[in-house]
């Protein structure tokens, strides 16, 4: 009987050292969910600030240029003429559009487009394309 006593006392020790050992690891598991959390929390925090520098550099450059329209500075005339080439380019594609007979634009079937509750962009996948935040329904 002796033999017995001891062979369950031994299964129930394995049994809580297996317990604890869950117990840590599944501990250290969530540190991990946390810390994973939190870098993903940083970075669209720091990626929806590049789009707001992004944005911020576009209106003064929008602003740069209609303000000294007739005297751009040598450094930065290419860029502004390249802006304008493709102003020009996107005007001539939009006149190209095929027209219906009442002289509308056909539209192209576009799908429903979600946006990122977290930077605000659009997009019809399940994961926003700029910061990886799920899109929701």
């Amino acid at each position: 009987m002796a033999f017995f006593e001891d062979l369950t006392k031994k299964t129930k020790d394995l049994a809580y050292v297996a317990a604890d050992k869950a117990k840590d690891v599944a501990a250290v598991a969530a540190d991990k969910a946390k810390d994973a959390a939190e870098l993903t929390r940083i970075s669209m925090a720091i990626a929806g600030e590049q789009r707001e520098i992004d944005k911020n550099y576009r209106t003064i450059g929008e602003w740069f240029v209609s303000e000294y329209e007739g005297e751009i500075p040598d450094a930065v005339r290419d860029l502004v003429e390249a802006v304008n080439t493709s102003t020009a380019k996107i005007a001539e594609l939009e006149a190209s559009k095929p027209r219906k007979d009442d002289g509308t634009v056909v539209e192209a079937y576009v799908p429903a487009q979600k946006i990122c509750p977290i930077c605000g962009a659009a997009s019809d996948s399940k994961f926003c394309p700029q910061c990886g935040a799920p899109m929701g329904d």
